[in-house]
């Protein structure tokens, strides 16, 4: 979850490990990253999601996803034909042929949302394995298990199940950093509107919680505005507190802060951080994009999925890369003593849909 930075007393709500920083505008294609051949690939994970961008609209039915390589700085793309895979390295990108067309498994997603929106599951196109992975957590058994197994069975080899032995959960708890009166969250990113102060956070965290406080049964320092759960996860919080500082800054505990500049979309492939009130700084990279989760609550769309771990009381925290924001964490499964995995909303869709910017 987010939460704000305070110094003790914490006079500064930066977006730290809770919830910190705030969020930037979303960015334009940067056209000449984005369709220039003349490199073998791009520099960095970033310019490569926004190059992934351009060439895969120019692909049409061929197009089957796409995967940032950070060992060699390389984009991979994978196509269906060889007449598309001639476009993608004309565009300075890696050409991948595999066998399902991003059409075909976007199909095989909309038929597990019809026929297996089962909570405690969550699917996501691994554009690596060109298939669609499905995940049960251990609530899942029974006729639901058996529905699950027939659904994903009638896809073929576009789908392919695992289980999981932790359950699949929007990582909201009691306990500190931003505070609400029966649940703490983590500070996402601060950002302005209208010229205002606001700060990002998960759409869960402002369903439950109206008042913020920045330590436990403190005085109020923001008031949640609006907020989108289930179907998103983020929601936009007002600082009241006049005497609150607010800068675009990820807590990085015992290591500083992070400035944050602007907001971007991710890469799967790419390399990040998550920030957040209860375990603090973790790193892993992005493992799929536009991913489902059907949390007990209901179902969250679009989100983007990572190796990190995080835990209760992290929702709403940053994902970031250096100085770019990412997500805004919304669940998860596991722990960061065993390993997990943690869900994230896209901060570009919550900035345009709030109408704020980071800074």
């Amino acid at each position: 979850m987010k939460h704000p930075r305070v110094p003790t007393p914490r006079s500064v709500l930066a977006g730290a490990g809770v919830v910190t920083l705030a969020i930037a505008p979303l960015l334009a294609l940067q056209s000449a990253q984005a369709h220039t051949a003349r490199a073998p690939g791009p520099p960095s994970a970033i310019a490569a999601a926004e190059r992934a961008v351009a060439i895969s609209s120019s692909l049409g039915a061929a197009g089957a996803g796409s995967y940032y390589d950070p060992d060699n700085h390389k984009l991979v793309v994978n196509v269906t034909t060889e007449e598309a895979a001639g476009k993608v390295r004309a565009a300075g990108a890696e050409a991948r042929i595999v066998k399902h067309s991003l059409a075909s498994l976007d199909a095989a997603r909309a038929t597990l949302k019809e026929h297996a929106s089962i909570p405690g599951t969550s699917w996501a196109m691994d554009p690596k394995i060109n298939k669609v992975v499905v995940t049960a957590d251990r609530t899942v058994r029974g006729e639901d298990l058996e529905r699950l197994k027939a659904v994903a069975g009638s896809l073929g080899d576009r789908a392919v199940i695992q289980l999981s032995p932790d359950t699949l959960e929007p990582l909201i708890a009691g306990g500190d950093a931003l505070w609400g009166p029966d649940a703490r969250c983590s500070l996402g990113f601060n950002v302005t509107k209208g010229g205002q102060p606001y700060f990002l956070t998960a759409g869960h965290c402002t369903h439950a919680v109206p008042i913020w406080s920045a330590t436990q049964e403190g005085p109020p320092i923001a008031m949640s505005e609006a907020g989108s759960f289930p179907g998103d996860d983020f929601g936009i919080a007002r600082y009241t507190a006049a005497e609150m500082a607010h800068p675009s800054e990820v807590n990085l505990y015992s290591s500083g802060a992070q400035h944050i500049a602007r907001a971007a979309d991710p890469i799967v492939g790419q390399k990040v951080r998550r920030s957040g009130s209860t375990t603090h700084v973790h790193e892993g990279e992005v493992t799929a994009l536009n991913v489902t989760a059907n949390y007990q609550e209901g179902t969250v769309e679009g989100l983007i999925q990572t190796s990190v771990c995080a835990e209760s009381g992290d929702s709403g925290g940053p994902l970031f890369e250096g100085d770019t924001a990412l997500g805004l964490t919304s669940g998860g499964r596991g722990s960061c003593a065993a390993g997990g995995m943690s869900l994230y909303q896209p901060v570009t869709e919550a900035l345009a849909k709030t109408g704020s910017r980071i800074g």
